[in-house]
């Protein structure tokens, strides 16, 4: 038995003091941070990438709690690990092979798109909870960066949050690869306060920002030829079914999609089939074998660790600042007012409007841990709900005999913007 496929068959964890794993053309090592550790990841030998970005020979890179990684390789490299994982092997089936020649024909659309001077492909890619689909996302954006394009990438899923915050949806024009250890480079996203785990929490509300965000996205596409032939691939949420299904094809509509990438769900690759119109191309792709299930606990986790990494860095190198807010130096709102029988709504006025409107609140005990985003709005008459936010604070106390708060931010004081928006999203700073 070789020590691969010990590791493969033991379900304990691994402290490798330089573990050695040769990898064959067309094989994939899988390796999952163990909790409160880090591995050390050195390529050694040949060629080899994650998700889309190419490693560079014996640099090391280092890999914190908590992280799933991948190293695919098309013609076989040496991999030297230090540290401690919950699980490693090796893998030779791997869906790569499909998702290259996904990003292929994407290409062909895109080469297509510049001689006749029109728009590039814009992709969705759809699919249950834990399938892969952010993965996805990041390889074909990576692909087609390495070819010199500008893709637009596009998040939706607000229980996660990649793009800005949990509770955020956000787009970002890419033009370098992701960093094997950080991700892309998120220097200007566009994002936007939805304020809420998942669109079901508000659902008029949700499809109202996903059509906000894509026509800023046409707008920005306008500007720049590269950015318009290059395209848009939208990473979406984990809920398909009912209402979820419903912002799935109401998502496609607001971004014009022409090519829906379907992950691992048979059921609603045929729904989507039936439903749209037959200039949308509809496939189906397998998920990666390397991809688990995640718990509520999880995922709530996760969340957790995402807030925690906006004020620290991904690897605790970052020194958010305390300070304290005058209750009267800001205005507070939150977005959506409980919901109200028929009857008792102003003439002409629908329930589902309740949903989308801004209510303002006084400052109290409530907004303890709160995170609260800043509007980059400059009054309240602008349309605060429909303007994205510069970034974000957590309350980490209030104290009503003074008047104030004290938040923990990213940047010192002052604040550049005094509107402040209420998410149903807590985080306890425990640093």
């Amino acid at each position: 038995m070789t020590s691969t496929d010990l590791l493969r068959d033991n379900p304990h964890y691994f402290h490798f003091q330089g573990q050695e794993f040769k990898l064959q053309a067309h094989a994939e090592l899988r390796f999952e941070v163990e909790a409160k550790a880090s591995v050390e990841l050195e390529m050694t030998e040949g060629r080899g990438e994650m998700f889309g970005t190419e490693l560079a020979k014996n640099k090391k890179y280092i890999f914190v709690s908590g992280s799933k990684v991948a190293i695919y390789t098309w013609h076989g490299c040496t991999i030297v690990l230090k540290g401690k994982a919950e699980v490693a092997y090796i893998s030779k089936e791997t869906p790569m092979v499909v998702y290259v020649n996904t990003h292929a024909a994407l290409e062909q659309m895109r080469q297509k798109a510049e001689a006749e001077n029109t728009r590039g492909p814009r992709i969705l890619v759809v699919g249950p909870t834990d399938v892969g689909k952010s993965t996805l996302c990041r390889i074909l954006v990576n692909y087609a960066v390495r070819l010199g394009r500008s893709p637009v990438l596009a998040d939706i899923d607000v229980g996660q949050g990649n793009m800005g915050l949990p509770g955020t949806i956000g787009a970002l024009v890419v033009e370098r690869t992701a960093d094997v250890e950080e991700g892309f480079q998120q220097t200007a996203p566009l994002v936007f306060h939805y304020g809420h785990k998942s669109p079901n929490d508000n659902f008029q509300l949700y499809n109202m920002l996903v059509s906000r965000l894509a026509e800023i996205i046409n707008v920005r596409c306008e500007q720049s030829k590269k950015v318009n032939c290059s395209g848009v691939i939208i990473n979406t949420a984990g809920w398909i079914r009912g209402a979820g299904y419903e912002a799935l094809k109401q998502a496609a509509g607001a971004f014009e999609v022409d090519v829906i990438c379907v992950l691992d769900q048979e059921r609603l690759y045929n729904q989507l089939k039936g439903d749209l119109p037959d200039f949308v191309k509809i496939v189906l792709l397998p998920k990666s074998g390397g991809v688990v299930e995640r718990s509520q606990a999880t995922r709530a986790e996760s969340r957790d660790n995402r807030i925690r990494e906006y004020f620290y860095g991904l690897k605790n190198n970052f020194f958010p600042h305390s300070f304290d807010v005058r209750f009267n130096d800001v205005k507070i709102f939150k977005v959506g007012a409980p919901s109200l029988p028929e009857s008792c709504l102003p003439l002409g006025m629908k329930s589902q409007d309740s949903q989308t409107k801004l209510v303002p609140l006084v400052p109290s005990n409530s907004l303890l841990h709160h995170v609260l985003s800043i509007s980059a709005a400059t009054t309240v008459d602008q349309d605060i709900v429909e303007t994205n936010v510069l970034g974000f604070l957590v309350v980490t106390s209030v104290d009503m005999d003074k008047s104030v708060f004290t938040v923990l931010s990213p940047a010192p004081r002052p604040l550049p913007r005094n509107i402040l928006l209420v998410m149903d999203i807590q985080f306890m700073d425990i640093k």
